[in-house]
Formats: structure tokens, C-alpha cells, sequence
């Protein structure tokens, strides 16, 4: 009987037993050495390193203070409840998503992204908020000041209740729509809600009150009110015009206004708006906005696609400009 085999075989189960067993003392001991090895740093980024709005480092120290965070430098790895930490810090009311971690040179590491605010809500009785990308209710921040759609006459003093759920979702799509909108965040000053739950709209230029409707076929209806814009522009001049009216399919009602326009006031409304359509024209070309949401459609005609237009020269008469046909 030839003994070698079972001799060798054992032999290689041993020693394989041996090398395992010292790998895993080797990985127990560098564990409980990196566990008992003191925090080297700390390191705060928050939005990636492009701009804060609500809080720095300080804030995120004095948050996390009665969390182990505390004269940090004096304490070792183990003692630190990260899930802890990244738990009360997803509390706070302007953080939207953190990751908090120690890397391999026993540096802390601490990664926020903030929430995006996209409009600002008076409530009827006149208190004010701000809600995020997300539609979720924020406090007004006293260290930053946002340019942001603002909505009057919400009826409820919290943001996205059960009864106002429908009004508080086309809120959110109308706020993100004109956010991501270079001509319309310039051009839409306030967005008051009626008690019908419609929205009208007041403009920055022009003296025309906008009845904008619900917020369905959001797209759409800017779309027409682009066009009657630029029909306005080339063809009647832009203050002949008290209220425009898009809550009907595929209409704008327009209701003329019964007092007397100087030209002179005329013209200059025209070139107001024919430049305002110009710089969205050049900011377009010359930046890029970093937006967490989804451009529309380039089909869509918006802002967007402001580079297409045949906008007339400022010295032209409205008389003297061709009719130009929606497409």
C-alpha cells in the first residue's frame, strides 16, 4: 500500500491551514491597529467643492459636537459612530445626502450635499419658505440670498399636505421649468396662486398680468406665449396689452389695453424686451449652468433654443417687420 499519497495529502491541508490561519491574525492585528490608531484629520467637502449655500465646516463640527466629533484630534478611530454621525447629519433641515468615512491615512472624511432650493412660497397668512428640487419644505436661510421664482397665496403653512398635493406638485414643475429657463427666470417676477388654484403670473417687462392657468402642459403653453412675445415685438409693440390668457388649449387670449401708449413709451418697451431676449441669447452662448435636473426638449421652443430666432433690429418700426408664422 503505497502510504505517500495520504501523507502528502495531508501535508498540503496543514499547511494551507497555516497559511490561512497566519493571514488571519495578520488581518485581525492590522484591524485592531487601525482601530486603535488616533484620527489624523478631518476633512469637510461639501456640494463636491463648488459653492455652499447653508452651512460651511464650522456648521458641520458644531452639528456633529455631542456626536464624538468633539476635540477630534484627541481620539482614536473606534470611538467614532460614523452611521451615528451620518444619521443626525441627514436630520438637519438643508443637508439632502451625506457619506461619512476614514480613509486609509486615518483622516476623517466628511461628504455633504446640500439640498437646491428652487422657489420661495408666502403662504396666505404671509409666512415664508423655501422648497427644494425635490419638493420637500425648507427654512429661509439668513446666510444666502437666492434668486428664485416667487409663489404668493399657497393656502397651507406646510408645503405638500395631502389636501394641496396636486398644487404642490405643479409648483415644483413650474418652479423647476422657469429655474432652468434663462429668458423666463429673468422675465417672471411672481407667481401668485388663486384661490381657484390657478396661477397668475406677473412679468418683469411689460405691464400685462399673465392667467396662466393650472400647471399642466407646462411647455406648451410658454411655447405660445413665446411666440405671441415675439408677434407682439415685430408687429404691434409690446404695451398695447393688459392680459394675456394661456389656460386655454392651444390659445392666447389677449385683452387689449384701453389707454393711451405714448410711442415713444412703445419703442422702448419693444427694445427692453428685444435686449432682455438678446442677453439670454448670450448667456446661453457664453455659460453653462450645472443643474441637477434635465433639460427639455431642444423641440421644445423656449429659451432654450434662443440662438434660432430672428429677432428685428432695434432701430426697425413694429410696422415695418414682416409677420412671422408659428412653425
Amino acid at each position: 500500500m503505497n502510504l505517500k499519497s495520504p501523507i502528502k495529502k495531508l501535508f498540503t491541508i496543514v499547511l494551507w491551514c497555516l497559511l490561512g490561519g497566519t493571514g488571519l491574525v495578520l488581518l485581525i492585528a492590522a484591524i485592531n491597529s487601525k482601530n486603535s490608531s488616533g484620527c489624523q484629520g478631518l476633512e469637510v467637502e461639501i456640494n463636491g467643492g463648488a459653492k455652499n449655500f447653508f452651512l460651511n465646516k464650522k456648521d458641520v463640527v458644531a452639528l456633529l459636537d455631542n456626536y464624538g466629533l468633539k476635540d477630534w484630534q484627541y481620539k482614536k478611530t473606534a470611538s467614532f459612530n460614523l452611521q451615528q454621525m451620518e444619521t443626525a447629519l441627514r436630520r438637519d433641515s438643508w443637508i439632502r445626502d451625506v457619506q461619512i468615512y476614514f480613509d486609509n491615512n486615518q483622516v476623517l472624511k466628511i461628504h455633504i450635499l446640500e439640498k437646491q432650493p428652487v422657489a420661495r412660497l408666502f403662504s396666505l397668512s404671509g409666512n415664508s419658505f423655501l422648497i427644494d428640487s425635490n419638493g420637500v419644505q425648507m427654512p429661509l436661510s439668513e446666510r444666502s440670498i437666492f434668486r428664485l421664482p416667487v409663489f404668493t397665496g399657497y393656502p397651507s403653512e406646510r408645503f405638500g399636505t395631502r389636501k394641496d398635493s396636486v398644487l404642490s406638485i405643479q409648483i415644483k414643475e413650474l418652479a423647476l421649468f422657469i429655474n432652468r429657463d434663462i429668458f423666463w427666470s429673468s422675465q417672471i417676477q411672481e407667481i401668485h396662486i388663486s384661490a381657484d388654484k390657478t396661477f397668475e403670473m406677473t412679468t418683469l417687462m411689460g405691464n400685462q398680468q399673465i392667467e396662466f392657468g393650472d400647471g399642466h402642459d407646462l411647455a406648451n403653453k410658454f411655447h405660445r406665449l413665446l411666440i405671441f412675445y415675439k408677434d407682439v415685438l415685430t408687429q404691434i409693440g409690446f404695451d398695447k396689452y393688459t392680459a394675456i390668457n394661456l389656460a386655454f388649449a392651444n390659445q392666447v387670449i389677449a385683452t387689449r389695453n384701453r389707454a393711451s401708449i405714448s410711442r415713444a413709451d412703445s419703442i422702448q418697451a419693444r427694445k427692453n424686451v428685444l435686449e432682455m431676449i438678446r442677453m439670454a441669447q448670450k448667456m446661453e452662448a457664453d455659460t453653462v449652468k450645472i443643474r441637477e435636473v434635465k433639460p427639455l426638449e431642444r423641440n421644445t421652443l423656449t429659451e432654450q433654443n434662443l440662438r434660432s430666432y430672428d429677432l428685428p433690429d432695434e432701430n426697425d418700426s413694429p410696422s415695418e417687420s414682416k409677420h412671422q408664422k408659428q412653425q
